[in-house]
């Protein structure tokens, strides 16, 4: 109804007619009402808002005046057609309607190649659940199914050496859910180390605590010790897969330093080990909390091994902060399905996730011999990170800009980072030749 758009101040110096006549003109600008669509009669907005007759009539006429609306006779008032009036919320309507551009050749990295994705078979283990009606009737446990932590402490220790019991295990629908709830327990106004770009959607939350964000410096190994010395965080946010040499993580040796230091100081470490398990280069090494348990939380998740649209994350807290959590884990709802929570206990138990990766590791080490014969027929230098799937470049990544191509997003122009996660194998040499022609 009309009368909805209409607010009415009876304490405003503003005469109502004036009133009325702004709250219809904005209405027919924002597109609440459309071209041709009668107005309710005068006698209407009269009994809808208290006003005499005389002062609907003058709105409407100004109205009438500026050709917002029009007047048929024996018909009533109409909004004139074709006023095209550019508003904040057209533009925002426009834009949210408008399709998301398809690119040709996508090395962004924001999904996984279709070619082997297993979508059938966890559709399997997802339909098995389903018929299970009786596990439908109750709302999921807060820190987790028990089915699927005891599945990820014998998954977690076989394929990355995670010293962990099953309480020790929270699940959430995703890394940044997992450091919401840590920084919950930890408090606020801490100092966090981390290395600069490392991981945006962790200093949101931070920021959201009001944490004191210091990057550290790094060395071929990763972050360096001296570095944490000059910043005497309270945490430390590594991900020892993604630091440094890229292609093969973080050695031992840093690994321990970094324990050391940890312990000495009473620090906590935050260990994101995206894609740990992920390596097909190189030998994949213990994970950073298997030297330090005492100290050191650690973070999985399966969006990359698994499919995407999956969003299953797990946290390994240690002693200290368990106790804080058994405290207040009922305030905590579980943010991640039962179904597929479920669903991923069998298929670890039933032995379908290390197959699916052992099948992974074989196909993106072909990806990615294909990706760099590529490159090097046209550029003579790159940076390759393995767990993170891409090449780095130097070029100017803005003359990608209104193209095919579509590319990581990176906070420095000078360099191009293309993931080859999710484009097809055909599609990569070509893909590459086009990058080339574009920023040569």
């Amino acid at each position: 109804m009309l009368s909805d758009f209409i607010n009415i101040n009876r304490n405003d110096n503003t005469p109502i007619y004036t009133q009325i006549y702004r709250e219809i003109k904005k209405a027919i600008e924002n597109g609440n009402i459309k071209g041709e669509e009668k107005l309710p009669s005068v006698r209407k907005i009269c009994t809808d808002l208290g006003v005499s007759k005389t002062t609907v009539e003058t709105a409407y006429n100004a109205l009438c005046s500026e050709g917002y609306i029009i007047n048929v006779p024996q018909k009533g008032y109409y909004v004139e057609n074709g006023i095209i009036i550019e508003s904040k919320i057209n533009s925002r309507k426009s834009e949210e309607n408008k399709p998301e551009k398809v690119y040709k050749y996508d090395f962004s990295g924001k999904g996984i190649d279709k070619n082997i994705s297993n979508v059938k078979e966890w559709r399997k283990y997802v339909k098995n659940i389903l018929n299970k009606e009786y596990l439908l009737n109750t709302y999921s446990e807060n820190q987790g199914e028990i089915e699927l932590r005891k599945a990820l402490s014998k998954y977690a220790f076989s394929s990355r050496g995670v010293k962990t019991e099953y309480n020790n295990i929270v699940v959430g629908s995703g890394s940044q859910t997992l450091i919401y709830i840590f920084c919950g327990l930890f408090g606020v106004k801490k100092t966090v180390a981390m290395e600069q770009h490392s991981f945006p959607q962790a200093e949101q939350v931070f920021s959201d605590f009001e944490y004191n964000i210091e990057y550290t410096e790094s060395d071929s190994k990763g972050i360096t010790v001296e570095s944490l010395e000059k910043i005497k965080p309270d945490i430390i946010l590594i991900n020892p897969n993604y630091c440094g040499n890229g292609a093969s993580g973080m050695p031992i040796t840093r690994k321990l330093e970094i324990i050391k230091y940890a312990q000495k100081h009473n620090v906590i470490i935050l260990e994101d080990d995206y894609n740990g398990e992920l390596r097909y280069k190189s030998h994949p090494s213990a994970c950073l909390q298997s030297y330090g348990t005492d100290c050191t939380l650690y973070i999985g998740s399966f969006s990359r091994i698994l499919l995407p649209s999956v969003r299953i994350s797990f946290m390994c807290l240690n002693e200290r902060l368990l106790s804080k959590y058994i405290k207040t884990k009922d305030n905590y709802n579980q943010t991640t399905s039962k179904i597929e929570q479920l669903a991923l206990a069998e298929y670890i138990n039933d032995g379908k996730l290390e197959k699916h990766l052992r099948k992974l590791r074989r196909y993106y080490n072909n990806k990615s011999d294909l990706m760099k014969s590529c490159i090097k027929m046209h550029f003579d230098s790159y940076e390759f990170n393995e767990t993170a799937m891409y090449f780095e470049l130097k070029g100017n990544s803005e003359l990608l800009g209104g193209s095919e191509v579509k590319v990581m997003r990176g906070s420095d122009n000078s360099l191009i980072k293309l993931n080859f996660s999710q484009i097809n194998s055909e599609l990569i040499d070509p893909g590459i030749n086009e990058v080339y022609k574009l920023i040569k």
